[in-house]
C-alpha cells in the first residue's frame, strides 16, 4: 500500500486531469450547457477536497488497510461517473 502522501498526490493529479479534460471537451463541444459544465467542475473540486480530507482521518475502529481500500474503491467509482458525464458533454 502506498503512503498517504502518494495517495493525496494521485488524487490531486486525477482530479486535475478530469478538470482539464472537462474544460477541453466543453470548449470544443457545441451542445453543452454552461450550467452543466460548471456543476461538473464544482463536483470535481468537491470530490478532490473530500477525498484528500478523508485520507488524513481514518475512521475509528476500522483497520487502516480496509479503510484505504474502501476509500480508493469509492474514489474510482466517482471518477468513472465523472468520466461518463464528461463523455455525455460531447
Amino acid at each position: 500500500m502506498t503512503n498517504r502522501k502518494d495517495l493525496k498526490r494521485t488524487i490531486n493529479q486525477v482530479c486535475g486531469d478530469l478538470f482539464a479534460e472537462c474544460i477541453a471537451v466543453a470548449s470544443v463541444s457545441n451542445k453543452h450547457e454552461h450550467a452543466d459544465v460548471d456543476a461538473l467542475l464544482a463536483t470535481i473540486i468537491r470530490i478532490n477536497s473530500e477525498f484528500v480530507t478523508r485520507i488524513s482521518h481514518v475512521e475509528p475502529g476500522m483497520k487502516a488497510h480496509d479503510y484505504f481500500q474502501k476509500l480508493i474503491n469509492e474514489f474510482n467509482k466517482q471518477v468513472c461517473e465523472i468520466v461518463d458525464q464528461i463523455n455525455n458533454i460531447c
